[in-house]
């Protein structure tokens, strides 16, 4: 199967040019999405949902303005993540409760995106309330990885970055608490950017000063992902606890030629087994560091109360969010997400103390940490894609897991301590399965992380592979 369009190729930053420059309109662009998606998502259901009549009036009066007045976007398709409400639209969750659930509001994520000149046609697949790295739902069944449609896409943020990786998005939206968009990226050969807490501004329903999950970009590359973070970047009122945006965009920040004098690499941060195939492809990616200069050292702060810690708050987060649903439609909850709100339900003030400190004193050690090293380097996952059939990964390296999200250890230690994280292509198994690089920096410094993304994925190369064609 050949790509028809020659536009799926384009990235995203060059689309935008394009745009801007009047050399295509995002009916254009439309039209060559609709045609790729035909053609290729019904072998992966990475976008189930799709909103073209709507994205088309949104075009319509986004052509009405000026070129200058059209965002940063000016036009660019986006779709979005299947957690967040897109007004008019089904927005499921990936739940059966809100299998016919049709919003009247956006989430103020959606509504920032589309005023800055994104305009969004579907609707990414996710796990049921994004519970599990594994893309699988009740509504709409699983999402499948193109490298091999028999292996897992990860999740939550599957169904983004099949998207990309196939061709039927330049960038997308996801989300991340423990991994949900360094997961998916690592799987699926992408870019997924965690940013620091408040970069991102979102409809806050519950707990209002929440950071364990965080809204972020998803792109085949960190230029096209760093456009995508600079228009959902900024202040809102809906979200109190929202930042401004930063004076230089994190576009310029990762073109600026900024390099880390001094990064650490870990094989495992210090605290998860890992698969040997993975340690060796990821440390070889970090190494090749050394040919731009940098000192690359093994190393990393002291994390060894992450999973105790990030269990408790993420089950205090899932009682917060999702008591009444347990309550009301229990018998539409899958398993492990009853698991988590009734784990939440019986933790005791005590445990939930504990967490905090252990959260705060975690933070200390790794500001302290950044103080040496610029960067933090480690795999982005502990695997590579599994079968799409296991619902998570039950063992690794001979180590059995206690509950279905303790295999992502490497990602939500980095989740507890607020820093930016993202993971880019590090290379491919034997099997030629994708595998994901890691990159830490010091909260609040993710220019630093995308220009030092963008140093790495410039000397391997391994972004220049997509949009692939799914394959058996």
């Amino acid at each position: 199967m050949t790509i028809e369009n020659p536009l799926i190729r384009e990235s995203a930053v060059g689309i935008v040019d394009m745009l801007k420059n009047g050399d295509v309109t995002p009916h254009d662009l439309l039209d060559a999405l609709e045609q790729r998606i035909s053609r290729v998502d019904g072998q992966v259901n990475a976008l189930p949902t799709l909103c073209f009549d709507r994205a088309r009036n949104h075009a319509d009066e986004l052509l009405k303005k000026p070129v200058g007045e059209r965002g940063r976007l000016a036009g660019l398709p986006v779709p979005i993540k299947d957690l967040a409400d897109v007004e008019g639209v089904r927005s499921t969750h990936g739940s059966l409760i809100f299998e016919n659930s049709i919003p009247d509001v956006s989430d103020v994520l959606v509504s920032h995106l589309e005023a800055e000149g994104g305009v969004v046609y579907a609707k990414s697949n996710t796990p049921e309330f994004g519970a599990g790295a594994n893309t699988f739902n009740d509504v709409f069944g699983p999402t499948l990885n193109p490298w091999n449609t028999a292996r897992s896409a990860a999740g939550s943020s599957g169904g983004a970055a099949v998207a990309l990786a196939t061709g039927t998005a330049w960038v997308a939206h996801g989300s991340d608490m423990g991994g949900s968009l360094r997961n998916p990226a690592s799987f699926n050969n992408v870019c997924g950017l965690r940013p620091s807490p408040g970069r991102v501004a979102t409809t806050r329903s519950s707990k209002v000063d929440g950071n364990l999950g965080l809204e972020g970009p998803m792109a085949r590359n960190v230029e096209d992902l760093a456009l995508l973070f600079d228009a959902m970047c900024g202040e809102e009122s809906g979200d109190p606890v929202s930042k401004p945006r930063t004076e230089t965009s994190f576009l310029d920040q990762a073109r600026s030629g900024w390099k880390p004098e001094r990064v650490a690499f870990s094989r495992d941060l210090g605290i998860t087994p890992v698969d040997p195939e993975v340690v060796q492809i990821v440390e070889a990616a970090a190494l090749r560091l050394e040919e731009a200069g940098v000192t690359v050292e093994e190393a990393h702060p002291d994390l060894s109360e992450a999973h105790e810690c990030f269990h408790v708050l993420r089950a205090i987060s899932f009682a917060t969010n999702m008591k009444p649903l347990l309550e009301n439609h229990r018998d539409k909850l899958k398993p492990e997400v009853i698991w988590n709100i009734e784990e939440g339900l019986a933790l005791a003030a005590d445990e939930v103390i504990k967490a905090e400190h252990q959260r705060a004193a975690m933070l200390q050690r790794g500001l302290e940490f950044f103080k040496t090293y610029d960067l933090l380097l480690s795999p982005a996952t502990i695997v590579p894609p599994y079968p799409v059939e296991n619902r998570y990964v039950e063992q690794c390296n001979g180590t059995k897991f206690d509950n279905y999200i303790e295999w992502l250890g490497i990602v939500y230690a980095i989740t507890n301590i607020c820093a930016p994280a993202m993971s880019i292509p590090a290379g491919f198994t034997a099997e030629d399965l994708p595998v994901g690089i890691q990159i830490v920096g010091r909260p609040n410094c993710d220019g630093q992380v995308l220009a030092g993304g963008k140093l790495l994925q410039d000397i391997l190369g391994h972004h220049q592979r997509l949009p692939i064609d799914p394959r058996g």
